[in-house]
């Protein structure tokens, strides 16, 4: 039990303490896990010089990979997907693109298919670092670059130019506001950690 409570590293102690049988248990965290993504992608600002919005989708998808275990992470981020790729309107809003798997294939869905094993390794860095603000800000950064290049890469191919371009077009202006992002996400969760400690 403990080791399935203990997957959610920042849930509350009054959903643990509610004793919910593991599976449901599961799906509630995911299934908020997924609202959480959804809420962060429509706090999007769209810019004139590249198809890609800036958004908090980003921060969500730190959050869940230094609160969730790699699997549950993984998981969390995989359903997110599907709810888009069916048509639901949870991805951030992109000028002049259809929903469901329309979306996730347009010029951001680099970016997106690279969420669950971003969040996945995220939590597999920051669980052999000890659970630190070092160690959250080291494993977000890496996961955080990881999305950039994947999207960068993925952009490159759908606007068909050459990569040095699509970088600068999908990787270089989002640096700063992701930089914000990871130390924000970092901050939480070794904060949430700590008070964790102190009332153990």
């Amino acid at each position: 039990m403990s080791e399935r409570i203990s997957e959610f590293k920042g849930w509350s102690p009054s959903v643990a303490e509610a004793r919910l049988p593991a599976g449901l248990r599961g799906a509630a965290i995911v299934l908020g896990g997924s609202v959480l993504a959804a809420v962060c992608a429509h706090v999007a600002v769209p810019l004139w010089f590249t198809p890609v919005p800036l958004s908090l989708e980003p921060l969500a998808v730190l959050l869940l990979g230094l609160w969730l275990s790699p699997r549950l992470a993984a998981t969390t981020l995989a359903a997110y997907l599907a709810e888009g790729a069916l048509g639901l309107p949870v991805f951030a809003p992109v000028a002049g693109m259809a929903s469901g798997m329309a979306h996730l294939l347009g010029p951001t869905g680099g970016y997106l298919m690279a969420y669950p094993a971003a969040a996945a390794l995220i939590s597999f860095l920051w669980r052999r670092m000890g659970r630190g603000f070092r160690g959250a800000l080291l494993a977000g950064a890496v996961g955080d670059l990881a999305i950039l290049g994947c999207g960068g890469l993925w952009l490159a191919v759908w606007v068909h130019e050459p990569v040095a371009k699509a970088l600068g077009m999908g990787v270089a202006p989002f640096l700063p506001g992701d930089a914000l992002k990871v130390a924000a996400a970092a901050g939480a969760a070794a904060g949430w950690v700590r008070i964790r400690r102190l009332r153990s």
